[in-house]
This record gives structure tokens, C-alpha cells and sequence, in this order.
């Protein structure tokens, strides 16, 4: 059996300039960034601004397992799927992060024969749009540091400094550092930390903003710190967003590829749903509904954290309008849902099955509270019997809930037709009445515990003090009427990584909330939650490894 990067390099690629050719790109339109990649210009995007848009579908997914349950290969493949069928459809996907790649579960750009190429070049450097995002973080907090150096004429408070560095790789020795320690020439002395590149305020801003001025302003409103007499300082107030947009100039520009089947792929933008709001661009997808009938894109992890937050985060910023949602389902996430060890997920264990298929369950009745036409879609593994899938199919008609197959992985578009087929039959009979689970006019903490209930189902919010704190000073700021952007645990609707399956009534913990001014959400941290992961203890980088000839290998 084939690698998921042996089945890349064996693929036949089209060059960019076909891919673009047919969506109707002229190639005055797009850069190249070698034969197989592109930026999409600004002028297409101003072209055809006014151009009705196509129908957009979600992709979510039950609480996985560590290593994911496809949802990616899942989207890819459902892509492919409608290309077969004759429709018009573009992808819009995230950029992979370096962390997962090195870390647990390797590459983000599918899997099988359901992949977005070339493959080693997305997962690893791809268009250099990371690195920009980072050195655009990183100057704000250079020019903070050196603003305290140079005299401190704001008189910023060192230690009430929010702003923090970042890298793209899982460092958790970075978690917590002490800068300027070098003596009087190197820096004032402060506490310091570093978060990984995808949950910095700079890529929630680059995924959420619609033009370069909307992009100037947000970086400009980025709150970094506060002075000695307690008033807030913003990133404009260092004159900080003019250099700041500059070095993301060309990262602000969507990025053009295509699948192993030559299906269009609109890749751009990459943060994690766990810790930030976990969806592709809206440059992205906007541009995506303007170029086709059809804008399959997908959230992180699962609904209660990637769908929820592209629902009342990214939805409401760019007045998008989804038309359908797809929960990818595995049998072995429901397995471990259901107290299965990750050791015997590769048998057959219906009790298991059985005690882990509310998660799913619990999944659809938070979808359709959106008002959303949803559909489950059983990404198959090798390893799953006929009698479980035959249990999660009984299991969706009990529900009353559309239902399909997918075999995307082994079989690329092949294996999700019979999901394309429900999913335009489901678009063509079923109405989106799509509206957002809370209202911003609502206090901050009864939007916490609006989510909390009827997202995650919990019985109580506790806020700490530290939290408590932390509200009183946004709602001072005059900025309650934000968003909620919750930072949790993957793994549970709880804020505990080992309540899995369905729980109900707990108390979800609130230990701190963080105003993201720029991108113009509230983040609430809850649990144990990192915003800079760590290494395993067997990290997927010591197989990743490259020979004489430049070929790449150990990506999956």
C-alpha cells in the first residue's frame, strides 16, 4: 500500500495556469509561484465582485480521535465528487500548520487518493504565507520592546503586555521566556512567551479581513498592552500597521491549487479551532462562491468548535449565508466516544458503538439549531465492519437525518459520489434558514453561557476571578457586543479532554478571557487549553526525511 505522499508524487498534476484557465482566470490574474502554485490577484477579485454566488457547504465532523477523522480527505473527496458529477465547485481549504506536521498528526492536506498537491509543498513552506504572518507578529513585538527601550514616552505598563511572540512549530519551551536580560543595551527585563503562529491575533486578522484597508485597520486596533495609569494601548498607537500590512502583502493574496484529480482548490489562511476561530479566509471563500456553483470548504476539528465558530464568528464578519452542513462520522471516533482504548479501534466493538453514537447525535441537534439542512457523511476506514457502518446508517434514519457513504479516501472522487448525489438532491429539496445561535447585543457572559449550554450542553458556567476581571475590562473598552471565540478542548463538548461521548450538565470552567481587537472576537479560555502546543512523545517529524535527488518523504 501507497503512502499518502507516494500517491501525490505518482498523481498527475495540470499546471496552475490550466487550473486557472478553467474557471475562466485570465493569467494577468494570478502569480505564479513556480509551475503548480499561484496567488490569486486583487484585480480578479475586484472583477468580479458582482457575480451572484454559488451554493456554500460546510464540513464538520464528530469529536475525533488524536489523529482526526478525515474531515479534510472528506471535503477533498466530496470536491471531487461533484467535479464527476459536471458541477462547477471550487474548494476552499485551510493551509496546513508546521505544528501538526512535525507533531501527532502529520499533514494537512488530505489523505489517499482524496489530496490537495503538491503536497510536500503545502504541508511544508507552500507560498511562505506563515513565515509572513509570523514576521509581521514578531515586528509589533520588536517595536513594542524597543518603544520601553527607547524611553517608554506611553509609558506602557511591562507587565500588563498582551501581545506575545510566535512560531510556527510546537515549542512548549517557549510557552514562558524572560526577554531583555542582556544588560542595559539589550532590552528592559519582562516576562514574555511565545504562541504558536495560527493562534495569533495577525492570522485571525489575515483570515477575517476583505481588503487591504479593512487589513491596515484591524492590525492598527490590535490591543497590546495597557499603560501605568491603566489606558489601552493599540498597535496604531506604535505606528505599527503600515510595516505590518506590508509584509503581509503577498500572504493576503488567496492561493491557487488543485487536487490529485485536478479539482480547483482555494487554499489560504490556517487557524486552529481549538485555540482561534478555525476557518480558511474570507477572501477565500467569498472568492470561491464567485468562481463556482458549488464552495465546499471545512472548519476545525468538530462542529462544537470549527462549525459553531464559522457560524457566529466568520459568517457574521463577511454576511456569507451557508446553504448546507456535512458532519463527517467515523466508526472509530465513535468507538472512542464510547469508551473504546485507541489500541482496539481496528475491531469490532458495537456496545462501544453503541455508548459513543450520541456524540454524533448530540452533533446533529446542534446543527440544525442553526436553521441548516445537515447531513452525516460515514467516512469509511479499512478497518470498519459492515456491521457498524449498517449501525450508523440505522442510527441517521432514526434521527430523520440525509445520510451518505464516503470512501474518498481509498477511491478519491469515486467514493463520494453517493454523498455528492445527497448533497445536491438535499440542496435542491431542503431550504438553509441559516441564522447565528446567540445575539452580539447579548452581555458577555450570557453569550459564554448561551454556547455553553446549547452547544456543549453544560449546566453551569464558573468564571474566575481572573476571568471576571477580564470582562469588566472589555466591557470597559466598550466592546461586549463582540463575538465568542471559546478555546477548549478538541477532544469533548466539555472543557475536559477525557469527558468524551455525550456529557451533559457539567460545570464548563472559564479561567480567562482575552479581547482579540483586530480580528473583533473575544477569546474565552477554558480547561487546560495551550496556546502553544507541544511535541509527542514520538513526533511525526523523525520520519519526515529528504534524498540526493530532492524527493521528499515521510508526510502523511
Amino acid at each position: 500500500m501507497m503512502s499518502d505522499i507516494e500517491i501525490a508524487q505518482r498523481a498527475k498534476i495540470e499546471p496552475i495556469k490550466k487550473i486557472a484557465e478553467n474557471l475562466g482566470i485570465a493569467e494577468d490574474d494570478i502569480e505564479y509561484y513556480g509551475k503548480y502554485k499561484a496567488k490569486i490577484s486583487e484585480n480578479l477579485m475586484n472583477k468580479i465582485k458582482d457575480k451572484p454566488d454559488g451554493k456554500l457547504i460546510l464540513v464538520t465532523a464528530v469529536n475525533p480521535t488524536p489523529a482526526g477523522e478525515g474531515k479534510t480527505t472528506t471535503t477533498i473527496g466530496l470536491g471531487q465528487a461533484l467535479h464527476k458529477l459536471g458541477k462547477k465547485v471550487v474548494l476552499a481549504l485551510r493551509e496546513p500548520s508546521l505544528g501538526p506536521v512535525f507533531g501527532i498528526k502529520g499533514g494537512a492536506a488530505g489523505g489517499g487518493y482524496s489530496q490537495v498537491i503538491p503536497m510536500e509543498d503545502i504541508n511544508l513552506h507552500f507560498t511562505g504565507d506563515m513565515h509572513a504572518i509570523t514576521a509581521a507578529n514578531n515586528l509589533l513585538c520588536a517595536l513594542l520592546d524597543n518603544h520601553i527601550q527607547q524611553g517608554n514616552e506611553l509609558r506602557i505598563d511591562q507587565r500588563r503586555v498582551f501581545i506575545r511572540r510566535c512560531l510556527d512549530i510546537n515549542d512548549r519551551s517557549l510557552r514562558n521566556v524572560v526577554v531583555g536580560l542582556g544588560g542595559k543595551v539589550n532590552g528592559v527585563p519582562r516576562e514574555d512567551g511565545f504562541i504558536i503562529t495560527v493562534a495569533s491575533e495577525v492570522m485571525a486578522i489575515l483570515c477575517l479581513a476583505t481588503d487591504i484597508n479593512d487589513l491596515k485597520k484591524r492590525l492598527g486596533d490590535i490591543l497590546i498592552a495597557y499603560t501605568l495609569e491603566n489606558k489601552p494601548i493599540f498597535s496604531k498607537d506604535l505606528k505599527a500597521q503600515g510595516a505590518m500590512a506590508a509584509l503581509l502583502k503577498d500572504a493576503f493574496k488567496p492561493n491557487l491549487v488543485q487536487t490529485i484529480e485536478n479539482t480547483p482548490v482555494i487554499m489560504h489562511g490556517g487557524p486552529f479551532a481549538n485555540i482561534a476561530h478555525g476557518c480558511n479566509s474570507v477572501r477565500a471563500t467569498s472568492l470561491a462562491l464567485k468562481l463556482a456553483d458549488y464552495c465546499v470548504t471545512e472548519a476545525g476539528f468538530g462542529s462544537d468548535l470549527g462549525a459553531e465558530k464559522f457560524f457566529d464568528i466568520k459568517c457574521r464578519a463577511s454576511n456569507l449565508k451557508p446553504d448546507a452542513v456535512i458532519i463527517v462520522a467515523t466508526v472509530r471516533a465513535l468507538k472512542y466516544n464510547g469508551g473504546a482504548k485507541l489500541d482496539n479501534l481496528k475491531s469490532e466493538d458495537i456496545p462501544a458503538l453503541k455508548a459513543g453514537i450520541a456524540n454524533l447525535g448530540a452533533h446533529i441537534e446542534n446543527m440544525q439549531k442553526y436553521g441548516l439542512p445537515v447531513i452525516v457523511a460515514i467516512n469509511k476506514f479499512a478497518t470498519d465492519t459492515a456491521n457498524e457502518i449498517d449501525f450508523i446508517k440505522s442510527y441517521c434514519r432514526e434521527k430523520n437525518v440525509e445520510f451518505a457513504l464516503s470512501d474518498v479516501f481509498a477511491n478519491g472522487g469515486a467514493g463520494g459520489l453517493e454523498l455528492a448525489e445527497v448533497l445536491c438532491k438535499t440542496l435542491e429539496e431542503k431550504t438553509s434558514n441559516f441564522k447565528p445561535i446567540y445575539s452580539l447585543e447579548a452581555p458577555i457572559k450570557e453569550k459564554v453561557k448561551i454556547l455553553a449550554g446549547e452547544i456543549y450542553h453544560a449546566g453551569n458556567v464558573n468564571f474566575t476571578d481572573t476571568a471576571s476581571k477580564s470582562i469588566k475590562e472589555i466591557e470597559s473598552l466598550g466592546k461586549s457586543q463582540l463575538p465568542i471565540c471559546i478555546a477548549k478542548t478538541q477532544y469533548s463538548f466539555s472543557d475536559n479532554k477525557d469527558l468524551l461521548g455525550n456529557p451533559r450538565d457539567f460545570t464548563l470552567t472559564v479561567r480567562d478571557v482575552k479581547i482579540s481587537n483586530g480580528a473583533g472576537f473575544i477569546v474565552v479560555f477554558t480547561g487546560d487549553i495551550m496556546t502553544m502546543p507541544g511535541l509527542p512523545k514520538a513526533p511525526a517529524a523523525n520520519h519526515v526525511d529528504i534524498d540526493e535527488n530532492g524527493v521528499i518523504s515521510g508526510l502523511f
